[in-house]
């Protein structure tokens, strides 16, 4: 991965950001320190974008959901198995 000074980046700022958008980072760095990495941003297409109840209807949860095994799990807590 190629590291080039603030200035030089600066100079070549657009031909640098089109070489990273085809997927080859570049660092940024000053007095030799590198500071930041810049790389392709990969955002999803909003019909790819995670939604709120988007099972809704496909996963059945039995009615003693918050009992099941409670039995068992005390048993594990309390040291009695």
């Amino acid at each position: 991965m190629q590291t080039f000074n603030i200035h030089e980046a600066k100079t070549h700022l657009s031909r640098l950001i089109e070489k990273a958008s085809k997927g080859e980072p570049f660092i940024i760095a000053k007095a030799g320190k590198p500071l930041v990495k810049v790389m392709p941003l990969n955002a999803p297409d909003t019909s790819q974008m995670k939604r709120l109840g988007f099972m809704s209807g496909q996963i059945n949860v039995p009615e003693d959901f918050d009992q099941m095994e409670s039995v068992e799990i005390k048993q594990l807590f309390d040291g009695s198995i």
